[in-house]
């Protein structure tokens, strides 16, 4: 059966790829005025090297890893209707995972800049980081604050709430204002679920998410409700602010220490175009999740453990203006701080260098982290451990 899958995906792409060279270039494959379809694809991969962390637990560990692979599709067969349907080797670095499957699979009903409705396999709304993806975030290893519930969770159904930051649900999207400043998302999904004698939902409650962002100079130019954490200069002078929250009922904790979840966020972007030419962007979040479970919750099997507390990360980048080769150099300092209730602190100091060929489709990033975020990792139970090491990783990204 799974080769059966591979070979119908390798038929499919091959034919539309002979249609793309016979057609139009650039992907898009225009079937009448009203009809069109796209192919895209990407992928990232990096090298780490992490102290104490060979099997010896006492030199420093060197691994290569595909962190993403990816093949996009978009198309449009009414003027007010499209569909996105996007593949990712999901847990691409976890061999007891990892999975060739469907990122997204979205119906589109797209009327007018201000009122639109995606319902089907797809972002649930957060804070920036989770709408910009891994592959339009500011730095490479970008995902370092606490999970909201899609994030989270490793499968759909009994006992998870989704992958990836997708969840099955449907949101409302749209803008208003001056060129369309105030930005806004609403949606409703299935958010965490259980079986019945196992996990918290036993009403089966769904998860509700929102947010809202306003353009206070130039306004963010992206398709539906994502978002970019860098425009590289090409966007204006931005600075946006932006809320979201998540709620779902019984959304944490297990069978017998259920919790209600709810969570909010607080995101910032500001870019500046100097003189020279040079661009200087800053993306700073705040996040604050109240899990409300027992403690007793960690000693249970079915625990949807998810963070409760508070937890903040700011980066800031400056692209110079000159051209180096084929790129431009950008350097950045980041610094992430996590603070869980009931358990212990954690915190990472990264410093690196990024190499901007074009944009968000061609990059390479060489970068140092040091801390314990990545020792702890999502345990936060009261008996978290985990040293203060050190990383370094050379990555690169593209995509078309």
């Amino acid at each position: 059966m799974l080769l059966l899958k591979r070979s119908v995906w390798i038929c499919v792409i091959g034919a539309v790829l002979f249609a793309m060279g016979n057609v139009h270039a650039g992907g898009k494959i225009a079937i009448d005025d009203t009809k069109w379809i796209s192919l895209g694809a990407a992928a990232r991969t990096s090298f780490t090297t992490i102290e104490d962390a060979a099997p010896n637990s006492s030199d420093w560990s060197n691994d290569f890893n595909l962190d993403n692979a990816r093949i996009y599709v978009n198309g449009q067969i009414h003027e007010n209707i499209k569909f996105e349907l996007n593949t990712e080797c999901v847990f691409c670095g976890n061999s007891a995972l990892q999975d060739f499957d469907v990122l997204d699979a979205i119906a589109k009903f797209e009327f007018s800049p201000k009122l639109n409705i995606w319902a089907g396999r797809l972002l649930v709304p957060a804070e920036r980081q989770e709408l910009n993806g891994p592959f339009y975030s500011t730095t490479y290893d970008a995902f370092k604050t606490p999970f909201y519930p899609s994030d989270f969770s490793v499968n759909f159904g009994s006992g998870g709430a989704g992958v990836y930051a997708r969840d099955h649900g449907a949101n409302l999207w749209g803008a208003a204002g001056p060129e369309g400043a105030l930005q806004y998302v609403f949606g409703v999904f299935n958010g965490l679920e259980s079986s019945g004698g196992s996990g918290p939902n036993q009403d089966d409650n769904l998860m509700f998410a929102a947010r809202v962002a306003y353009n206070f100079l130039s306004v963010e130019k992206n398709p539906g409700y994502y978002t970019s954490g860098t425009y590289y200069g090409g966007g204006g002078d931005i600075f946006t602010v932006a809320f979201a929250t998540q709620y779902q009922e019984d959304g944490s904790g297990s069978f017998l220490n259920p919790g209600d979840f709810f969570g909010f966020s607080v995101d910032v972007l500001f870019e500046k175009i100097f003189a020279n030419k040079g661009v200087f962007t800053f993306n700073g979040e705040y996040k604050n999740f109240d899990s409300d479970y027992a403690s007793a919750a960690f000693g249970d099997s079915d625990c949807f453990c998810m963070f409760d507390g508070d937890s903040y990360s700011v980066v800031g980048l400056y692209l110079f203006p000159q051209m180096v080769g084929i790129g431009k150099f950008q350097p950045y300092v980041r610094y992430t701080d996590i603070g869980p209730d009931g358990s212990s602190d954690r915190d990472e100091v990264e410093g690196g260098i990024n190499y901007i060929i074009d944009g968000h489709n061609a990059r390479i990033s060489i970068f140092y982290q040091e801390g314990d975020i990545a020792t702890k990792g999502l345990n936060y139970s009261p008996g978290a451990a985990g040293a203060s090491v050190g990383a370094f990783k050379i990555a690169v990204q593209l995509q078309l």
